[in-house]
């Protein structure tokens, strides 16, 4: 479904990543871990075109994004929920679902219905003040919102970050329940023990560059990752 490839990019003069490639199978629930300034939010705002690679390519189902404007990356089957949620604080829960189905306005009420199922807590809070809700409360708006349209690929950005360690295990636990679901998500994240317990596959993103991938198995058991990242 998604095919990174040889992509290099930064910001006013500085080079965040060298050469990044990976690739998501639809169905599939893939993660890209590593420490803080990897370069991880920047490979996710590639994807969803809210800057421009220097060189590389992106393709989505085989046709190539560049150029392509984000508005157009979302009605292509692409949502990204971005780091520190970024809702609109003065509406309500259910008023910033309505803003994620801008897209699909005529599926409304069917994924309404199927955002309250994943999320009963949201139905009971619809119409709370999304700017008073509690960060776990807001970390699930944001990616109901994202659900809303009806993503093909759900881009999630450290889903865990700024939230309490008791609400990290409950967004996690989330996760893991849209991943069963059949959704094909990548999710950029440096609680590495956490999700890796979630995603099929992952890749480790150092410096700019992928250093290593394999099976969340794999990277979770490799001794390397068990001493820079986990610890032990």
């Amino acid at each position: 479904m998604l095919h990174v490839a040889n992509v290099s990019a930064g910001y006013a003069g500085f080079q965040a990543l060298f050469d990044v490639s990976l690739d998501v199978n639809a169905g599939e629930s893939v993660a890209v871990i590593g420490p803080n300034g990897a370069g991880k939010t920047t490979l996710l705002r590639l994807i969803s075109k809210l800057i421009e690679p220097t060189r590389g390519d992106i393709l989505f189902e085989t046709k190539n994004l560049n150029d392509v404007p984000p508005h157009s990356v979302v009605a292509r089957g692409i949502a990204h929920v971005p780091e520190n949620r970024r809702l609109f604080p003065r509406l309500t829960a259910e008023e910033n679902l309505r803003m994620g189905a801008f897209t699909s306005r005529r599926q409304y009420a069917e994924r309404l219905d199927q955002v309250y199922a994943l999320f009963p807590l949201l139905k009971e809070r619809r119409r709370q003040i999304a700017g008073t809700m509690s960060g776990g409360e807001q970390q699930m708006c944001a990616i109901g919102r994202a659900l809303m349209s009806g993503p093909k690929l759900l881009l999630l950005d450290e889903p865990s970050a700024g939230l309490a360690p008791v609400v990290v295990q409950a967004i996690f636990q989330l996760v893991g329940r849209i991943c069963a679901q059949g959704y094909t998500v990548l999710i950029v994240e440096q609680n590495i023990r956490q999700v890796l317990k979630v995603v099929s596959r992952a890749y480790l993103l150092d410096a700019g560059r992928i250093v290593q991938s394999g099976s969340a198995a794999e990277l979770l058991a490799a001794p390397e990752i068990q001493k820079a990242y986990l610890g032990l």
